[in-house]
């Protein structure tokens, strides 16, 4: 319900958030966890997006040779 299951996935959520996505920890702790859960649904679609474009001129680059 709150984007993890165990006290790890938690911390490692936080550790991505933080390193690939340039979010700050204080503002990771002060989300309300409603909250929190919608940043990471949200950041979820993007980069189920971006993966789909990826695999999409991925298949467009193969279809030209």
């Amino acid at each position: 319900m709150f984007g993890y299951d165990n006290l790890k996935n938690f911390y490692s959520t936080n550790f991505a958030l933080v390193q690939h996505h340039k979010y700050s920890l204080s503002d990771i702790e002060n989300m309300m966890p409603w909250e929190r859960q919608v940043y990471l649904d949200m950041l979820k679609e993007h980069i189920r997006q971006q993966e789909e474009q990826r695999r999409d001129q991925e298949v467009a680059l193969r279809r030209r040779r």
